[in-house]
């Protein structure tokens, strides 16, 4: 991340939530924010477009901002993917931890149905978005 800093001139570091690449993503930036005050962490919610100043003032402990999408008002299960895609539209560089063979376990629609599907793999989904918007992708995922 720090050669984003220096060599590309990033200082926005947007960030979601719920997954431990995204708390090693911020421990790293927050590390980072020691050497280059002037970089600024912005947490994106994907739930709860009006929070308590509680909330807030606790969230803006560990970011410099928090907002949520005006357009993510009725997302629902589709949030997270909305909230990714406005993280990777507000971006020129990505950085994702992918690896192209992971699948999610199968799952059962319900437990009356026998039937299993293979859901999607919401950092697939985000991937995908960001090629497609062209977007340059930093990929620290070390395959084997």
């Amino acid at each position: 991340m720090e050669v984003l800093i220096t060599e590309k001139e990033v200082d926005v570091f947007y960030f979601g939530s719920k997954s431990e690449f995204d708390d090693l993503c911020h421990k790293v930036a927050t590390e980072l924010k020691e050497k280059y005050p002037h970089i600024k962490r912005v947490y994106v919610r994907s739930a709860f477009q009006h929070i308590p100043d509680w909330y807030e003032d606790s969230l803006l402990n560990h970011y410099e901002e928090t907002y949520f999408p005006e357009h993510m008002g009725k997302a629902g299960k589709a949030s997270y993917v909305e909230r990714n895609q406005e993280m990777i539209n507000k971006s020129d560089f990505c950085v994702v931890y992918y690896d192209e063979n992971y699948a999610p376990p199968r799952r059962r629609n319900s437990s009356r149905d026998l039937t299993d599907y293979q859901p999607k793999s919401g950092t697939k989904v985000a991937y995908d978005y960001a090629v497609r918007k062209k977007k340059e992708i930093v990929n620290v995922f070390v395959g084997e």
